[in-house]
């Protein structure tokens, strides 16, 4: 059942929210009182994160399946790759050129006068375990599994998705009629899986308690102080970024960024608690599912926007090498800027899954331009975990903004639940789940509109939709 936010009313305390709200203000008052004990914390929030990791695979798989096979439309499934991939890129590359003028202008390294000789680069080998960035062939085949089995076990993503889709299609092919038992499976199971993500949420406080009393007691102060210029560029670049980007979705999609913040606060809390936005990818996939996203959309877009779409981490990306070529006084060009922001454009779309990501793009790159030497890189062995709020949220909400306007673009967003959901007219119900855009239970098919939204007032387009899931 849904219901009104009015009827709906529950004790403020109670909320998620508030409740990982202060796990994590206990968290950063532990790790700074009682650092020698927060550090023993780690594991707490690391096991959080684990058992949502547990259940990504078998949720992107059945949220794929079910929003194609309910599509059925193999054109519509490449449109919305392509559109994806070219959001991302534009994204991606606003992301990459902000970073590098936020450093030219802040000069947050300028005047350190470090020698690479002297650093110490043991801890970054450490750090990236040997890693590399694969080569274009490689991260194709990458995405092919040896193995089904091998890529639900090894949490694969964007192989689970390869699988998803040719499953989906498959299934919509054969039709409703040759297998009604598996169309109903992957929406039974959908539902069990959902309802096993909102067991392990009552554990979100306790987990995002776990991960900040670590985070503070390892990474705390002193390193504040030392990156301080750092962060603040960084921090910043990220709010100019996340402005640009509300404005763009707002004109593109008519989606209102502080509307969505203000919906899905409980899961964007948490990525900040935990430094994890694989720890809300259930909870937003659901989020942006009840919003009016289809959800062929929402299961392709999300998961490939987890590798393809690091917004956060491709600003950091070119700020950081700014800092460090300032840091060893070496003064860029407008050429190898240029050629630096080509190189991470590249480099940045394969740093999931690789150890140290972020520490192996940034040798990479130092090493292919050659500007400065490779070891400058260890200076930022310090700051790079403070760094883990900016990115994880603004990747977050660059994933979440791209789903939107994907889905407008496909004429598959439903603004009329989109607007009732953000404006708080309806709470979607935690213990139901809303079928595919497609299906009948949406929000204006149930009122015989088109995908364009329902007719009527927000008070019968709610009863439509009430009548709906009733029936």
């Amino acid at each position: 059942m849904q219901e009104t936010a009015r009827q709906r009313r529950r004790p403020w305390y109670s909320s998620l929210f508030v409740l990982v709200l202060i796990g994590i203000g206990l968290g950063i008052l532990t790790g700074l009182l009682f650092p020698g004990v927060a550090a023993l914390l780690g594991p707490i929030g690391e096991g959080f994160i684990k058992l949502i990791k547990m259940l990504v695979s078998p949720l992107i798989f059945l949220v794929v399946v079910t929003g194609i096979a309910k599509v059925g439309d193999m054109r519509s499934l490449g449109t919305i790759g392509i559109k994806a991939l070219a959001w991302f890129t534009a994204a991606t590359s606003v992301a990459l050129l902000l970073g590098m003028v936020v450093g030219n202008l802040v000069q947050p390294g300028a005047g350190m006068g470090i020698n690479p000789a002297t650093l110490d680069t043991s801890a970054l080998d450490e750090k990236t375990a040997g890693g590399h960035l694969p080569s274009g062939t490689e991260f194709v085949m990458d995405i092919i599994p040896t193995s089904v089995v091998g890529a639900f076990a090894e949490n694969e993503l964007l192989q689970v998705l390869l699988f998803a889709v040719l499953f989906g299609v498959a299934l919509a092919a054969i039709g409703r009629e040759r297998a009604p038992m598996v169309f109903d499976f992957t929406d039974q199971a959908l539902s069990i899986i959902f309802k096993i993500v909102g067991y392990v949420m009552y554990l979100a406080p306790l987990g995002a308690f776990g991960a900040m009393a670590h985070t503070v007691a390892v990474y705390g102060a002193s390193s504040l102080t030392s990156f301080g210029m750092l962060l603040l560029a960084a921090y910043g670049a990220a709010v100019v970024f996340i402005a640009l980007l509300a404005v763009a979705v707002r004109l593109i999609a008519g989606v209102s960024m502080i509307k969505f913040l203000r919906y899905a606060r409980e899961e964007f809390m948490l990525a900040l608690g935990t430094g994890s936005s694989e720890a809300v990818m259930p909870r937003i996939i659901r989020k942006l599912d009840d919003a009016g996203c289809d959800r062929a959309v929402v299961g392709l877009v999300v998961p490939t926007g987890y590798s393809f779409n690091l917004d956060g981490a491709a600003l950091y990306l070119s700020l950081a090498m700014m800092f460090l070529a300032q840091a060893v006084g070496v003064d860029l060009d407008l050429g190898t800027q240029l050629a630096i922001v080509g190189i991470l454009m590249l480099s940045s779309k394969g740093m999931a899954g690789v150890p140290g990501s972020a520490f192996v793009a940034l040798s990479a790159t130092a090493a292919a331009v050659g500007a400065f030497p490779v070891a400058a890189v260890a200076l930022l062995l310090g700051a790079d975990r403070l760094m883990d709020s900016m990115r994880v949220f603004t990747n977050l909400l660059g994933n979440c903004m791209a789903t939107f306007v994907v889905a407008h673009w496909e004429g598959r967003l439903d603004r009329e639940r989109m607007a009732a959901v953000l404006d708080r007219r309806i709470v979607p119900d935690a213990a139901t789940l809303p079928e595919a855009s497609t299906g009948e239970q949406r929000l204006g098919t149930a009122a015989g509109a088109t995908t364009g939204g329902a007719s009527g007032t927000p008070i019968e387009v709610t009863r439509h939709w009430q009548a709906a899931e009733r029936s």
